[in-house]
């Protein structure tokens, strides 16, 4: 793969948004709630309208995926994300930002990552093949551990130093970079071949081929039920580091680094724990590796051994696992539903798993919010960890992914 320069091009255009996307995790919502006093609710509101274009617009996209090339797909979405971005330092310098101008953005963003992150997957089978997508998408988990392990503390001390809407500056510039090197890739996919068929046909149709088949309906369930799960921590973990643990962006961004470990740690075992136990078995440990996360972040308490720096390194630790369980559960998941799919309708397969899977996202964001708001942050992470166990019993016990050894 090393050899093909528009591998070699994908790969960094990859890493260069994966960086940048570091800033942007750390200071959109740390734009909320710190500088705009963001209450929990508002926090599960504004990750349940980061995930809400999965659900508008995933399976739409599939159709449009099946019937236009990917790499022009891509580069669209790059410019829309980059705009929406830029335009949170120009609300802020104008004295106008708003967590409705927050809640705008992060609903563009999501829209980008629907549309522009289902091309990616498809244009990567074009350019690897599916016999080495394995290890395509391992090597993308590499680059995204060292985007964790780096881009945490560049972007916790950016926040620090410059401010979140400057810092966000930075991953504008990446966007930039990655666009002009896109552009350099020579290889061109054939165009598909035009279709008569009205597209809702088309939506049914990939609905129905996902639906139908055992192992990605199996696997569409349960990643639902994960990302419900994940989006529900992901609208509270900022207010749980700052106002629970009282950790200040620059320490957060530090701890989060200990993500890119976990990250990395996940892409060198995945491919030899899928090759001796099996695919799905891969897949499994992942979620087993996630649940504990999930069980042990709500645990840590404000003053760990009466040390700031101690709680840190526990929620640091916390978020290896977490990150470490997502990379050895993705990567399988994804490689091994573009090995299962022929080529007809590779493109609505990605984009309606990606649909159904993140559907329940934003209620999973809005009741974790909710809770959070009822009772306390920490009360709905718990709550997010209980809903982790069941997910992994049911899992383990419920399915046969144990047998996939595809």
């Amino acid at each position: 793969m090393l050899q093909s320069a528009d591998f070699r091009r994908l790969w960094l255009s990859s890493a260069l948004t994966q960086f940048g996307s570091q800033i942007t995790l750390l200071a959109l919502p740390i734009c909320a709630v710190l500088m705009l006093h963001a209450t929990p609710s508002q926090m599960g509101t504004l990750a349940a309208l980061e995930s809400l274009p999965f659900l508008l617009f995933g399976l739409p996209s599939g159709v449009l995926l099946d019937r236009r090339r990917r790499l022009p797909i891509m580069m669209c979405s790059d410019v829309m994300v980059a705009t929406a971005l830029a335009s949170v330092p120009l609300a802020w310098w104008l004295d106008a930002l708003t967590i409705g101008w927050l809640y705008a953005v992060g609903f563009v963003l999501g829209t980008g990552l629907t549309v522009g992150g289902s091309a990616e997957q498809v244009f990567l089978t074009f350019v690897v093949g599916r016999e080495r997508l394995v290890d395509a998408h391992a090597r993308f988990a590499g680059t995204e551990s060292a985007a964790r392990l780096i881009g945490p503390g560049m972007a916790g001390a950016l926040v620090q130093l410059l401010g979140a809407p400057i810092a966000i500056l930075c991953n504008v510039a990446g966007f930039v970079i990655s666009l002009a090197n896109l552009r350099r890739i020579g290889a061109r996919e054939p165009e598909p071949a035009p279709s008569t068929a009205h597209p809702l046909h088309d939506i049914r149709e990939g609905l129905a081929f996902v639906w139908r088949h055992p192992v990605l309906r199996t696997l569409a369930c349960t990643a639902g039920a994960w990302h419900f799960l994940f989006y529900g921590y992901l609208a509270l973990h900022v207010l749980f580091a700052t106002r629970v643990l009282g950790m200040a962006p620059g320490v957060m961004g530090t701890a989060q680094m200990l993500g890119g470990a976990g990250i990395l740690a996940g892409s060198i075992l995945v491919k030899p724990l899928s090759a001796r136990f099996g695919t799905g078995r891969a897949i499994l440990a992942g979620l087993c590796v996630c649940a504990l996360g999930f069980v042990l972040m709500p645990a840590i308490p404000t003053a760990l051994l009466g040390s700031a720096a101690a709680t840190a390194f526990a929620y640091g630790s916390v978020v290896f696992l977490l990150d470490c369980g997502a990379t050895l559960f993705f990567v399988p998941y994804i490689a091994l539903r573009q090995r299962v799919t022929p080529d007809a309708v590779l493109g609505r397969m990605v984009a309606t798993m990606r649909s159904l899977t993140v559907a329940s996202a934003p209620l999973g964001a809005l009741a974790a919010g909710a809770l959070a708001e009822r009772f306390s942050v920490r009360t709905g992470l718990a709550c997010v960890a209980a809903g982790a166990l069941v997910l992994t019993v049911a899992a383990l016990a419920g399915t046969r992914l144990r047998d996939v050894n595809d």
